[in-house]
């Protein structure tokens, strides 16, 4: 595969790198295992900064399509799983739809400068400032899920808005934005104190932390999720058809 880029093209370099790795891990060597190019030969062979190709490959490793291994390098993750939101619910819908009732016992909104793995996912600088929606949410016995989202600043959405609705029937009436796809990350962990504090569990008690990357048309990205739950109340089922 030729490696190169257009430093005439108006297209920013850190996107033109990422559409070039982006066809690159399609290579069947690098599916089948081999590690890509290192950021220091890849930057020198494009011409262009290490920043710019840790930029284009920071994106690609939060969209869960590569893996950084310490002192070896980079290399092609294995395959993981894309839920498409046809199929797919905001936490109300799907309760509402399973019959199950809920408590809120907590909605809050405020501005925060977004850390570097939100601002990758977005494509804006570090520390930008963002919407943060904190939810805390349960049933009559108390709370069981714990949920933090940050918006894209291009949505306009702000601390004022009615989040007691469903929140993407509130990004598509309110801000004619529709979600489309939602690649997630989920890992088992233990309560730190202050989940734990938050959840009414002991510190070290096991819980699930599931991370959203929500794309609209297009692929832009919308909003990223960090839902932290009480392990033994849940179940994620996959299934899979061939």
């Amino acid at each position: 595969m030729n490696i190169k880029i257009d430093h005439s093209s108006k297209l920013p370099l850190h996107f033109q790198v990422e559409e070039l790795l982006r066809k690159l891990i399609e290579q069947a060597n690098y599916k089948k295992g081999e590690f890509l190019p290192a950021e220091v030969e890849l930057a020198k062979q494009l011409g262009v900064s290490r920043n710019t190709i840790r930029q284009a490959t920071n994106k690609l490793e939060y969209e869960g399509l590569i893996v950084r291994k310490k002192g070896y390098g980079t290399k092609v993750a294995e395959k993981s799983f894309t839920t498409q939101l046809d199929s797919w619910q905001s936490f109300t819908q799907e309760m509402n739809e399973k019959g199950i009732a809920f408590t809120n016992f907590l909605i809050a909104a405020d501005w925060v400068g977004c850390d570097e793995k939100i601002a990758t996912f977005f494509n804006i600088p570090n520390k930008t400032k963002v919407v943060r929606l904190s939810r805390l949410r349960g049933d009559e016995n108390g709370p069981f899920v714990y949920f933090e989202s940050y918006f894209h600043p291009r949505i306009g959405i702000s601390t004022k808005c009615d989040f007691n609705r469903p929140l993407y029937e509130l990004l598509e009436d309110q801000f004619n934005i529709q979600a489309t796809v939602s690649r997630e990350r989920i890992k088992a962990r233990l309560a730190t104190k202050i989940t734990a504090k938050r959840l009414k569990i002991k510190q070290g008690e096991p819980i699930m932390i599931r991370e959203r990357f929500v794309s609209g048309v297009g692929d832009k990205p919308v909003e990223y999720n960090i839902g932290f739950y009480i392990a033994e109340k849940f179940t994620y089922s996959i299934e899979i058809r061939k």
